[in-house]
């Protein structure tokens, strides 16, 4: 029992230490995310394609070939990113739906940790006003200047609730946005967490001229397209460059993905489906991490990993612990698989596409009105479709025994789909990703005993969200 005691005590002072550490051995955390990128669109992909500076993360960090988004739509994968937990958990079910202000986000555990905070970009979890319970303010940010949906070139953006004028590309708007932030707190000596959502690729496609001259022989369609990718990838080139002349590039935890999968313009590397299903190609997006002090050599991994996984992940790079109230989480600390120690998936990834439609924020008229209410003397405040919503009611209650809408579940290299036909990604049915990544062969006659212990997996996993879409985890 004494040497129990003297354990504990040094196991005590250890993390005592860690604590008390400078905060510059904290590592930065910065986490980047394109609108509507599919698998395929990105240059080592696509080879008409111009993503130099995204090519050089995938082949200088750890590149994920099978990351996924936790929803084929853009909502609902962003707020998996700042809980850690599928969207349906806590009703964000489609485009336009939010968080819930009971929701503990990762902004708000790493501000509380030390960490300044702040938001750029893309928003889309609730309305951005600075009386709306769900902004980035409320959600843990300390600074934000965000757009309640995807946004385009010479963007409307709202400061800390106030709207103004931004000019220029609509990826580098964000990376503008962000630059005087992130030196700030580097040159304070105070590690930052930065979220940077652009709004690009979304259709409609606003490429700049400069950008849209590099694709001479594409229809105006697609070179407005590969227009807006290339506009992400040289916000991301200005982000990185910014991070070395600061000195925190080093040790910073970089991390870039995409929300969904690839629009009908776009390509998803030969995948079944697209953007809104349950397919590869509706969930299976691009992915890197850069961390040169803790990602020493350039890999390539096709371990399963997910939106999910970034909150546990970050947290755990950060060195801090899960809130003692932390409700489930669906995701796991990807941490093993940095350092190269994670060889598979310890636990199946859930997916479930609630029937629930979209919710239409219109991102520029949102705004638009709002500064027009700023400059006839208002406070700015403005009719969100979302406005007077009490976010935080979980009165409506939801069947624990039925689960509408489609569903899968991945296992390692099993995928099994359930729930009726996927807009393009394929009957139900049970699917070996790595030897039939489109989806093509059904072998759940073959598998019978597999087939039917993933579904009982899956309906278990649907009925502990249902209970959380209940409101049973606060």
């Amino acid at each position: 029992m004494k040497s129990r005691a003297v354990f504990l005590s040094l196991i005590a002072a250890l993390a005592s230490a860690f604590a008390a550490a400078p905060a510059a051995e904290r590592p930065n955390i910065v986490l980047c995310m394109a609108d509507d990128q599919g698998w395929g669109d990105i240059g080592h992909r696509d080879p008409k394609l111009k993503t130099p500076v995204l090519d050089e993360m995938a082949s200088s960090g750890l590149r994920f070939d099978r990351f996924y988004a936790a929803a084929p739509v853009c909502s609902p994968t962003r707020g998996s990113v700042l809980t850690g937990r599928h969207p349906n958990r806590f009703g964000c079910f489609s485009w336009g739906h939010s968080l819930r202000p009971q929701e503990i986000t990762l902004a708000e555990v790493l501000q509380k940790a030390g960490y300044a905070t702040g938001h750029f970009g893309k928003w889309h979890l609730g309305p951005v006003d600075a009386d709306s319970p769900v902004n980035p303010g409320h959600s843990g940010f300390d600074r934000w200047v965000s757009a309640p949906n995807f946004y385009d070139n010479d963007a409307l953006m709202s400061e800390g609730g106030r709207v103004a004028q931004h000019r220029g590309e609509s990826s580098m708007i964000a990376v503008d946005a962000a630059l005087p932030f992130l030196r700030e707190s580097a040159a304070a000596g105070k590690p930052f967490f930065a979220v940077i959502w652009f709004g690009s690729p979304h259709a409609p496609h606003q490429g700049s001229a400069e950008l849209n001259a590099l694709y001479p022989d594409e229809p105006r369609g697609k070179q407005n397209f590969y227009a807006e990718m290339t506009g992400i990838d040289r916000a991301m080139g200005k982000l990185r460059e910014a991070l070395k002349a600061m000195g925190a590039a080093e040790n910073t935890l970089l991390w870039y993905n995409s929300d969904n999968g690839a629009l009908p313009v776009g390509s998803t590397g030969g995948l079944s489906g697209k953007k809104g299903d349950l397919g590869e190609g509706g969930i299976r997006v691009p992915a890197m991490i850069e961390w040169p002090a803790r990602i020493k050599a350039p890999r390539v991994t096709e371990v399963p990993a997910s939106t999910v996984d970034i909150y546990p992940t970050a947290l755990a790079a950060a060195g801090v612990a899960l809130p003692e109230n932390q409700p489930p989480l669906d995701g796991i600390d990807l941490s093993p698989l940095l350092d190269g120690q994670m060889e598979s998936r310890p636990q199946p990834l859930g997916f479930w596409v609630h029937p629930t439609g979209g919710i239409s924020t219109p991102s520029e008229k949102i705004l638009a009105q709002a500064l027009a209410d700023q400059q006839a003397g208002g406070t700015g405040a403005v009719a969100d479709p979302r406005s007077g919503t009490d976010f935080a009611s979980t009165k409506k209650q939801y069947p624990e025994d039925e689960f509408p809408g489609p569903a899968a579940w991945i296992d390692g290299d099993w995928k099994l789909a359930v729930g009726g036909k996927r807009k393009g990604g394929g009957a139900p049915g049970l699917y070996h990703l790595k030897d039939d990544p489109t989806e093509k062969n059904d072998l759940s006659a073959k598998e019978p005993e597999r087939a039917e212990a993933m579904a009982k997996q899956l309906a278990a996993w649907r009925a502990s969200v249902a209970r959380s879409l209940n409101g049973k985890d606060y």
